[in-house]
């Protein structure tokens, strides 16, 4: 690893588990100390824990309930407290429900809203707040090829992330003359992720009528350069704009795709 964030103090929410843990992991790689938040606070403090046994970087875990302001700012607070300052913020927690709209719980499809753009302004609020006086801070949210196309039956979640561009590019003017660049990452299926392997891949089978691998072909036969997103495939665009390589990069939505997606 390149050591380009070497000492650097990074907050991750939905850090407990898939994507987020392996961002975690990516972060200490490269040398940040790292908060791993996640409403699963004794998954994030094992994440913690692991990162600060098996690496030379100081960790922590956080409960934080996204949705609740208080939760959002006592996350931060703490990482102040620990580390005296605020480097890094990766807005990853998220959820997925996919209803067709006709069929859709009302209560769902705002929780979607609720934690995947509402949870994501307030922590780029409660992150903005610890990074102004220090004239400097990155603010990246992890979204979705579904933020830039619509997604069938997932209405929800392409809102939310559609949402999260726009909120992206526009706290990134809010904040460019304080020093503080915000940007958007939207990766492709994550067809190794706990989420396809453990449900989705279930799921279509069962609606479609096929094999759960011919449901990994058909999507990997959408892409472009023929397969599924990985973590590392966004660990790496994490931590470009992360570093000081983009510096002058802000309000952008990279895709991180295979081809699949390329405005």
């Amino acid at each position: 690893m390149s050591g380009q964030l070497q000492d650097r103090i990074a907050l991750v929410t939905g850090g407990a588990q898939g994507l987020g843990e392996a961002l975690c992991w990516r972060l200490a790689q490269e040398g940040c100390h790292v908060a791993v938040a996640d409403i699963n606070q004794a998954g994030a403090e094992q994440v913690a824990a692991a990162i600060q046994a098996q690496t030379d970087r100081r960790a922590i875990g956080i409960g934080v309930d996204v949705t609740d302001e208080a939760s959002v700012e006592r996350m931060v607070r703490r990482v102040l407290d620990e580390f005296g300052r605020l480097d890094i913020c990766v807005a990853n927690a998220g959820i997925l429900i996919a209803e067709a709209i006709w069929e859709f719980p009302a209560e769902k499809w705002k929780a979607v809203m609720d934690v995947n753009l509402y949870g994501y302004f307030l922590t780029a609020k409660h992150a903005a707040i610890a990074m102004l006086p220090q004239k400097k801070g990155v603010i990246i949210q992890i979204n979705s090829k579904s933020g830039k196309k619509g997604s069938y039956k997932n209405s929800a979640y392409a809102a939310s992330k559609f949402g999260g561009i726009g909120l992206t590019q526009s706290i990134a003017l809010d904040l460019a003359e304080h020093g503080i660049r915000v940007n958007a990452i939207c990766p492709g299926n994550l067809l190794d992720s706990p989420l396809w392997v453990n449900s989705l891949y279930k799921q279509y089978a069962k609606k479609w009528g096929i094999s759960e691998a011919e449901v990994r072909q058909r999507y990997i036969d959408q892409v472009p350069m023929k397969r599924g997103c990985t973590y590392e495939d966004v660990a790496n665009a994490l931590v470009f704009l992360a570093s000081d390589q983009a510096a002058y990069i802000t309000g952008i939505a990279l895709s991180v795709t295979g081809g699949q997606e390329m405005n």
